[in-house]
């Protein structure tokens, strides 16, 4: 049968239309959006951070071809919180827990908006690959309840020691809702950063069509660490450092991936670690990370606890090679993600993150935040602005922490720091700066009655359960009392 020539025009306008069609799409299709976070990797422990001994040339890259933050924050020094707050965008203090509870390890409730929930009303596909730890993902609180499509990996950390065998933690690895094993032994420790990375592969081109978002949580530098042998006594910076340069593997095939498929101009990358590294002296030794030039470490408020390294690529939005000195946080990511997808957040949502969109592609120079806080679990410790951080006085191990205590050191009188001319903390310039030390002392108090602190209930804190608030508050209060008898 012959077509006629008036068919053959309408054939050929359709395929022009569809052809057009498409080009809009894509020229309206917001960005793919990868965060690939580690655990316990300190601001020390990357290449272009100023790692003496760790290789790590994709983190490089990353900072050739994007921008390097130099004063990018976590909400919290530890892990559980860190990650709740990344996804909040919300200082852990602030975020609502089942039973109107403020744990000291952040369990978020599940009426809690979350990026992947956000993500998946603008259309993203979603998954997590890695370590959860934003709730419990063996009961309430999976991820698959909070917006993700698809999950692989562990509901928290496999431990607190530096060798698996002593370890009374293990872990299970769960695919969706489905436990494959049951708990993580070394043999699987030393293959997590390679099965992560396999998975993420599979994600991202399953997903090519159309915008996804990826959250590649990965367990290492976390003790018990673990490192497959292709790297296993390659890096001169001993295990550790093996199990870093898997990482910036893990980074290589991802950029490789979206290179290959045609994504990466479409694509944000946000590298960035939960919180400092675990140092702890006859506990971690030689298996934990530097945050040099940075005092402290995980669980600490000092600067090598919550400031982190973290770099962003997005290839013709966000300018390359550019050092960015501005405070920036993991908080940020909720609301700059949710503009990226074209999703307002609830009207009435009240969260501490700001949308950065400005800062990252250039825009501005300038942070978004006036202030910093530097909460240790639900103890505000100090304030920071552009320049001066203000630390405020502190016993040592406070009883009322429980196990985290461990990290706390005595802090006998405030202390102020100019963070621009002594990053490391080193001298105390409170006598020469009344007036700053009273102006951050104020702004301390502003914080205390928005956000709480260990024995207050802040006025902005949600609570999404009938009942007392904070009931456990109870415990601090008494200490607190005990204290002042003293």
């Amino acid at each position: 049968m012959k077509t006629s020539r008036k068919r053959i025009s309408w054939m050929i306008c359709g395929v022009i239309l569809i052809g057009l069609h498409s080009l809009v799409l894509a020229a309206v299709q917001p960005p793919n959006i990868i965060v690939f976070l580690t655990d316990d990797q300190g601001y020390n422990d990357v290449g272009c951070f100023g790692s003496p001994n760790i290789k790590t040339p994709n983190f490089d890259r990353m900072a050739a071809e994007g921008m390097l933050f130099t004063s990018a924050y976590v909400g919290s020094p530890v892990c559980g919180p860190s990650r709740s707050s990344l996804m909040t965008g919300s200082y852990p203090i602030r975020i609502a827990e089942p039973g109107n509870k403020k744990a000291l390890h952040t369990i978020p409730h599940t009426k809690e908006l979350m990026i992947p929930e956000v993500l998946k009303q603008a259309g993203y596909a979603t998954a997590i690959l890695g370590k959860w730890h934003a709730g419990d993902a063996k009961t309430k609180g999976h991820p698959l309840d909070q917006g993700f499509d698809y999950f692989f990996g562990t509901p928290k950390f496999n431990g607190v020691t530096k060798l698996i065998e002593e370890s009374k933690v293990r872990a299970p690895l769960i695919r969706n809702r489905e436990v494959v094993v049951k708990a993580i032994e070394q043999k699987e420790m030393d293959q997590l950063t390679t099965w992560y990375t396999e998975e993420a592969i599979q994600f991202i081109t399953k997903n090519k069509e159309q915008p996804f978002f990826l959250y590649l949580a990965h367990n290492m530098p976390h003790v018990p660490l673990g490192v497959s042998d292709k790297f296993r006594g390659k890096s001169e910076g001993g295990f550790y450092g093996d199990v870093i340069e898997e990482l910036d593997w893990s980074m290589g095939e991802i950029l490789k991936t979206l290179k290959q498929l045609n994504l990466d101009g479409n694509t944000l990358i946000v590298f960035v670690s939960d919180n400092g590294p675990w140092i702890e002296t006859g506990v971690i030794d030689d298996h934990a990370g530097h945050a040099e030039p940075l005092r402290g470490a995980k669980m600490k408020s000092w600067e090598g606890g919550p400031r982190v390294p973290c770099i962003m690529r997005w290839p013709g939005k966000i300018p390359a090679g550019k050092t960015s000195d501005a405070i920036v946080t993991t908080m940020d990511l909720l609301p700059t993600f949710a503009a990226l997808a074209g999703e307002k957040l609830p009207a009435d949502l009240i969260i501490d993150g700001k949308d950065i969109l400005p800062l990252i592609t250039g825009e501005t120079d300038q942070s978004p935040h006036e202030y910093y806080y530097y909460y240790c679990y639900t103890d505000l410790q100090a304030v920071r602005d552009a320049r001066w951080k203000l630390v405020l006085p502190r016993p040592a191990k406070p009883e009322w922490m429980n196990w985290w205590a461990r990290m706390i050191d005595e802090v006998k009188t405030i202390e102020l720091y100019d963070l621009e001319s002594d990053v490391g903390e080193t001298v105390n310039v409170a006598a020469q700066h009344p007036e700053i030390v009273e102006r951050l002392k104020k702004q301390i108090e502003s914080a205390r009655i928005e956000l709480g602190d260990a024995g207050t209930i802040g006025s902005g804190a949600r609570f999404f359960d009938n009942g007392k608030k904070r009931p456990g508050i109870a415990k601090y209060k008494k200490w607190k009392a005990k204290q002042s008898a003293k």
